[in-house]
C-alpha cells in the first residue's frame, strides 16, 4: 500500500462559523492504481488531497493521519513535506494558465521543476525539459520548449502541467479535474496519456473529476464524496453495475446519453441542493434530496458498511433501485 489516509477532517474557521470541508475521509492508494475521486463541486475532493501535502491557506484546520511510504504527512515537519511535494506526490490543478507563469518560456518553468528537486544543471535540465516534454507527446518539444503559456492550446498547456508534474518521477500524481474546458477529442487524448503514464511508468493517478465517464474510461477504483463524507466505495466495473447510493445512482442518471432526457428535452437531475457545511452532521447529508429519506435518515448519520466485497456504502437504504423520480 503506498498511500493510507485515516479519518481525515478538514475545517474552516470563517465569520459565519465553522464550515466542515472534509469530515472523517478514509481510503488507501497501491502502487500503480488509479483511484477516481468524484463529486459535485464544493464536496471537499480537491481540499482533500490538497490538505495532504499542505497546499490549503492556514485557516485550514486538518486532523487524521496520512501514512504515505510509511511516513504520516500530516505530522511531518514543513521542511519534510516540501521535499516531498512535487518530487514524490505530484500536482496536476484544473486550469494551467493559472499555475504557469505567462512572463517565462515553457522549457524553462519545467526545467526549473528539475533544478529545485534533483539539483541538475542549467544545461542538463534543459535537455531533460525537451525530454519530457516529449514523453506528454507534445509535438516538436524543442520549439516548443521556447514558447510561451498564452502561444500554446489548453490541451498543450495541460500535457505542460503533466509534464511537470512527472519531472522527478513521483510515485504518486494527483490530477484535479485535468480534462475540464478542453473539447471531447483533446480529453480523450489527455486520459490516453495518462494511462499510457500509469502503465510505462507505474505510477499511481488520483483523479478528481465531477465526470463520471472520464473515471469510468480509466480508474481503477472509484470513492464517491458528499457534503465532505465518502458515501460511495468501490472496483469502477461494480460501481457501474451496481451503484447502491441514491447520490450516485442520481449522478450516473444525469449523465447525458441517447434517450436519456425527459419527454421536454432535459436532462435528468438530482432535485434540490447540496446542504451547508456548516457545524456537524447528526443525519444523512443527502436527506432533503433523497427518494428513500425517512425518519431514521433524517435523525442518524449512516456509516460506512461493506455490502459487497471491496464495495461500501453509507446509506441506511441501499440498493440499486431507483429511477431519480
Amino acid at each position: 500500500m503506498l498511500l493510507s489516509v485515516e479519518d481525515l477532517s478538514v475545517r474552516f474557521e470563517t465569520d459565519d462559523g465553522v464550515v466542515q470541508a472534509v469530515d472523517s475521509l478514509s481510503f488507501t492508494l497501491d502502487e500503480g492504481e488509479v483511484l477516481g475521486v468524484v463529486g459535485e463541486s464544493g464536496c471537499g475532493k480537491s481540499v482533500s488531497l490538497m490538505s495532504l501535502l499542505r497546499l490549503l491557506p492556514p485557516s485550514a484546520k486538518v486532523s487524521g493521519r496520512a501514512e504515505f511510504a510509511g511516513e504520516d504527512l500530516l505530522s511531518a515537519s514543513s521542511k519534510r513535506v516540501r521535499r516531498i511535494r512535487g518530487r514524490e506526490i505530484a500536482f496536476v490543478f484544473q486550469e494551467p494558465m493559472t499555475s504557469l507563469n505567462p512572463s517565462f518560456r515553457i522549457g524553462n518553468q519545467v526545467a526549473e521543476v528539475l533544478r529545485e528537486h534533483l539539483d541538475l544543471s542549467k544545461e542538463d535540465a534543459s535537455k531533460r525539459a525537451i525530454e519530457l516534454l516529449d514523453l506528454v507527446r507534445i509535438p516538436a518539444p524543442d520549439r516548443r520548449a521556447r514558447e510561451y503559456p498564452h502561444q500554446l492550446s489548453g490541451g498543450m498547456r495541460q500535457r505542460v502541467m503533466i509534464a511537470m508534474a512527472l519531472a522527478c518521477d513521483p510515485k504518486v500524481l494527483v490530477a484535479d479535474e485535468p480534462t475540464t474546458a478542453l473539447d471531447v477529442t483533446i480529453q480523450a487524448g489527455i486520459l490516453d496519456l495518462m494511462r499510457d503514464i500509469r502503465e510505462r511508468l507505474g505510477t499511481a493517478i488520483v483523479l478528481i473529476t465531477h465526470n463520471l465517464g472520464v473515471v469510468a474510461d480509466i480508474a481503477d477504483r472509484v470513492l464517491v464524496m458528499y457534503a465532505g463524507r465518502k458515501v460511495e466505495e468501490a472496483p469502477v466495473d461494480e460501481l457501474f453495475a451496481r451503484p447502491q447510493h441514491p447520490y450516485t445512482i442520481g449522478l450516473m442518471g444525469a449523465i447525458p446519453r441517447p434517450g436519456g432526457a425527459d419527454e421536454a428535452g432535459r436532462l435528468r437531475e438530482i432535485p434540490g441542493r447540496v446542504p451547508s457545511l456548516q457545524g456537524p452532521w447528526s443525519a444523512c447529508a443527502f436527506a432533503d434530496r433523497c427518494p428513500r429519506a425517512d425518519e431514521k435518515t433524517r435523525t442518524e448519520v449512516p456509516p460506512l458498511a461493506e455490502v459487497r466485497p471491496r464495495h461500501s456504502v453509507a446509506c441506511f437504504h441501499p440498493g440499486a433501485e431507483w429511477n431519480g423520480s
